[in-house]
């Protein structure tokens, strides 16, 4: 096998390929990418057995073949030779060299034979949409996924379609976050888990250009993405998600509109006074035309007003300061509406139409008042 790539080109490659590249694995072949040249493609190939990537990489083929190399030495290897040309020369003992401008690597390969093949996925009907929506739809909903392996439900996050309408969803036990698109046509029901660990890694590796397609394929097992010159193929989680729409309530006591900026910059100076080992929650108390926070903590105080427009009762509730800022964070409005019931409801931050809604969680602040 020889190839000869601009570096750019192949770095670009090993670094989406690299996502799919475990750390440290009791299969060491696992820890290779594999170059697979044929004719005319130069792909790069990675699977941890839970997300599978195959890219192509801009390139002349020299002479076709297959080799297996060590991930991470491969890819320092490239990211340090000059800009320039690279030429990867492969011999029938997978021998490998790697020639850039005046500098030589030599490495050893291994054959591609134990790498598992990427399972085949049928290529039925794509849902479609492009790179900057789902790019933006992961950003503003993955933060609320579970890292509690031991509710591997709470660690994905429900994608549903209904006919044009695209729906995804995640849940840590404490607030949901949910956002809502509109597809240019319509598909089928579907109600699937993907695991936010496959999600955060395609929203590394897509454009966010608002041109670029992606195209999502599905079966009950598995869900393939399909961008650019690369796909991304992950595992499904198994199991029924929650019933989210039970849990969002229509009801409220109390409204308020926001300056969204003014609240964020509020909520995140609260943030200077709390201790890891700490759980102090932020004290809010709408009344009439103003919002007021308090922070009280071993570090000192904060107390600060916000103007408001509220219908409704007074209330006085506490919240984990942190699910409010991430909430807020991913929201482009200028002005925010938040629902609150009692004390003790969760409250909603989202818009008329619904495209997002915020759940949140209260804190009881009885003790810490």
């Amino acid at each position: 096998m020889k190839i000869v790539c601009q570096k750019s080109d192949l770095l670009t490659g090993v670094n989406i390929a690299l996502k799919a590249v475990p750390a440290k694995s009791t299969m060491p072949i696992l820890e290779c990418l594999v170059l697979d040249v044929e004719a005319d493609t130069i792909k790069l190939i990675s699977n941890d057995m839970e997300i599978g990537i195959e890219t192509i990489v801009k390139g002349q083929v020299l002479e076709p073949g297959k080799v297996a190399l060590n991930a991470r030495v491969f890819s320092e290897i490239i990211r340090r030779l000059p800009d320039n040309d690279i030429t990867v020369e492969t011999n029938p003992s997978y021998l490998t060299t790697i020639l850039c401008e005046k500098a030589k690597f030599t490495i050893s390969g291994r054959s591609s034979e134990e790498f598992p093949e990427l399972p085949r996925v049928e290529k039925d009907r794509a849902v479609i949409l492009s790179q900057f929506t789902l790019k933006e739809v992961i950003r503003q909903t993955v933060f609320s996924i579970s890292d509690n392996e031991s509710n591997k439900i709470m660690t994905g996050e429900l994608f549903e379609i209904q006919n044009d309408q695209f729906r995804i969803a995640s849940l840590d036990g404490h607030r949901i976050s949910i956002r809502k698109v509109t597809l240019k046509e319509e598909y089928a029901p579907l109600k699937v888990i993907v695991p936010g660990k496959t999600l955060n890694e395609i929203s590394k590796i897509l454009s966010g250009d608002v041109e670029s397609e992606v195209r999502m394929y599905f079966t009950t097992q598995h869900v393939l993405f399909e961008f650019d010159q690369t796909i991304m193929l992950s595992r499904l989680i198994e199991g029924q998600y929650y019933r989210i729409d039970q849990m969002l309530s229509g009801d409220y006591q109390t409204k308020i509109t926001v300056n969204k900026k003014e609240f964020l910059n509020c909520l995140d100076r609260t943030t200077l006074l709390i201790k890891e080992s700490e759980k102090k929650p932020v004290i809010v108390g709408m009344s009439d035309t103003k919002m007021k926070l308090k922070m009280t903590s071993s570090i000192g105080s904060l107390d600060e007003e916000i103007e408001i427009v509220k219908e409704g009762k007074d209330i006085l509730i506490g919240f984990n300061p942190k699910f409010l800022i991430d909430a807020l964070r991913v929201i482009e409005d200028e002005e925010v509406d938040i629902y609150l019931i009692n004390p003790k409801a969760p409250c909603f931050i989202k818009d008329k139409e619904e495209s997002y809604i915020y759940l949140i969680l209260p804190v009881n602040f009885n003790t810490v008042r």
